[in-house]
Parts: C-alpha cells; structure tokens; sequence
C-alpha cells in the first residue's frame, strides 16, 4: 500500500491547526483554531460515551475527530457568512477522500455527523455545541461579558438529555473551579 494518500491527509488534517474559527470576530474577544476546537469537541465526546455507555464510543469520539475536517478546504464559515457564500463541503469532502483506502469510511462519518442520523451524530453534534458552551462561558467567567449574549442562542441548539444536562452543569460553574477546589496556602 502507498501511504502517500494517507500522509497527504495527516498535512491536511494538521492544517487545522492554522485555520482559525471565524465567530470569534462577531464576538470581539476570544480565539481558537479549528483543530483547538475538534480536540475539546472530540474530549467531550468522550466523557459523553462514558456517560452513556450502551452507545458505541469509537463512533462518536471519531465523528468528533473529523466533523470539521473539510474546513481544511473550505475554511470556517459562520452563521452570518453563510447567508453569503456557500462551502460545497461535499466537493471538499470527496476529492479529500477518494485516492484514500478508508475513503469510504471518512466520507460517511462526515456525512453521518452532517445529518445526524444516529444517536451518536446527535451526541456528536451537541458535543460540537458544548465546545463553544465551554468557550464562551470560560470568556463570561473572566469578564467578558459579550459572551453571555451568545449562550442562549448555542445552548438552545442541544438536542439530546446529556446535551443538555452537561451544559447546565457547566453554565453553573465557574471555569477555575477545577483547580481552586484543592488550593492550599
């Protein structure tokens, strides 16, 4: 087997890294790459699988991990820029998996998430919704308060129980309690 296909893909995927996510600009503070953002998607999707167990966890951390794959092609558009232009992820998505021997499998995981037709895909797309529920709630929490305006609108995307009930956990706490909790002086 040629691994160039493969590697071509892993520079690709690595691009991510460089791409930042556009809604930031409306929001007037805060950053992060598109590749910062799947890594805390895909991490949620993990404590999402070990909150509901009887779903299959390699499908819903992997529909994480690629969700936003395209946007090495097509960049990120926001809300607002896709009243303008149109991305033809489909495109990107093809001609980025076509000379790969699992090709097949990545183009459906993008297009299961896509659509959310299964219970992981709309675990998968919650846990999208919650990196951003994290993201703006951590930028609340250090005084910016533009940020609040925006988690009415993120949180009422949510669509499954677990969805829901961790970003009402997360909205009742604060973003330094982690490590406050064992603080010692």
């Amino acid at each position: 087997m040629h691994l160039k296909h493969v590697i071509d893909l892993l520079f690709e995927g690595r691009l991510l890294k460089k791409i930042p996510r556009s809604g930031f600009q409306f929001l007037g503070t805060g950053n992060e790459s598109v590749a910062e953002h799947c890594f805390v998607t895909t991490l949620i999707a993990y404590v999402m699988a070990q909150l509901q167990p009887h779903l299959d966890a390699e499908k819903l951390i992997s529909l994480c991990l690629v969700h936003d794959l395209a946007e090495s092609r097509t960049g990120d558009l926001n809300y607002f820029q896709k009243n303008y232009v149109t991305a033809d992820e489909k495109k990107a998505v093809s001609h980025m998996t076509r000379c790969l021997p699992f090709g097949n499998n990545l183009k459906a995981l993008i297009e299961e998430f896509k659509h959310g037709n299964s219970p992981e895909a709309l675990l998968a797309r919650d846990a999208d919704q919650l990196s951003l529920i994290l993201e703006l709630k951590n930028l609340s929490d250090l005084g910016k308060s533009h940020a609040n305006k925006w988690l009415d609108h993120v949180f009422n995307r949510l669509t499954t129980d677990v969805g829901i009930q961790l970003a009402k956990a997360i909205l009742d706490r604060q973003q330094d309690s982690w490590w406050l909790r064992d603080y010692h002086e």
